[in-house]
């Protein structure tokens, strides 16, 4: 009978807690920053679900998917061609920019086909605010830039690798009458998406919105306005609110004192909606979540 032996085991083998292997790996830097970048993307995500978010997705998908459907018979019409054709096989038109319709068709396109992937979603809330002080003097931004931190999280220039850029500083564009010059800096703003998104969106309709006594709701445009006009075409839910409205959010109501001014600001719901009536699955969208609308 023969007996097998087990192999012999050395005996660093056996040794425990032994050091990890050193590695030696530079961090690149960002240049805009300075600081270290990992060579690895890190993706950060909660620990608790997200009840906005749930309720998306469990139950105003299936309604809005039901409520903005469209039946299209047969297959959709080719697009009215507007532009040359050019020959492929030309080097000069190979590779030739060729920039989307503009002008007076592109508020004319249909929206796309109802299908399951494309049912109305929120992509993301823009909080923009404008100071003008700070055409004088820029530090005056300072106030708005500590409001905008404390509602949102989020802090200068601190995006990184995240999907969002963290508070942004809005510079001018163009010259106005000499009152305002290029690349002067007059504004804020944030972009939220994600669980920042919803917990922004809770808070809104849960402590702030109700608590104000005059507000009804977003006002909508009147019935006989035209579906075609560039703001019903941008799927894009806009309204304001006023600095004495900022002092409902719990963010900035535990210390209000500590900030010198507070600023209104502007709240953007950008959706994925495109095309005619855009605007309308957007407020339908946005309703929701318990926004209110008013006609007047």
């Amino acid at each position: 009978m023969s007996m097998q032996v087990a192999p012999t085991l050395s005996r660093h083998s056996l040794t425990r807690f032994q050091r990890a292997p050193k590695i030696v790996r530079k961090l690149r830097r960002n240049p805009k920053t300075g600081l270290p970048t990992p060579h690895v993307k890190i993706v950060a995500r909660e620990f608790a679900p997200c009840r906005l978010e749930d309720h998306y997705h469990t139950t105003l998908k299936d309604d809005l998917m039901y409520m903005t459907y469209k039946h299209q018979i047969g297959e959709a019409p080719e697009p009215r061609k507007i532009r040359l054709q050019f020959d492929p096989e030309n080097p000069y038109t190979k590779f030739r920019h060729n920039p989307p319709v503009g002008g007076s068709q592109f508020h004319k396109k249909p929206s796309a086909p109802s299908t399951p992937d494309n049912t109305i979603r929120l992509e993301k809330i823009q909080l923009h605010t404008m100071v003008k002080e700070a055409v004088a003097n820029k530090s005056q931004l300072l106030p708005a830039i500590m409001q905008m931190k404390a509602l949102t999280g989020e802090s200068f220039q601190g995006g990184g690798q995240h999907a969002v850029e963290g508070i942004q500083i809005v510079k001018a564009k163009k010259s106005i009458g000499g009152w305002i010059r290029p690349n002067i800096p007059v504004g804020v703003k944030v972009d939220l998406k994600g669980q920042a998104m919803y917990d922004f969106l809770g808070t809104l309709v849960e402590f702030v919105l109700p608590r104000l006594r005059d507000f009804n709701g977003i006002v909508l445009p009147p019935a006989t306005l035209s579906t075609k006009t560039p703001s019903s075409v941008s799927g894009v839910v806009s309204f304001g609110l006023p600095p004495h409205a900022l002092v409902f959010f719990p963010q900035i109501e535990v210390n209000v004192d500590s900030y010198p001014k507070l600023v209104g600001m502007h709240i953007h719901f950008v959706t994925n909606a495109t095309g005619i009536g855009a605007q309308d699955r957007a407020r339908a969208l946005v309703s929701g979540f318990q926004v209110p609308f008013v006609r007047r």
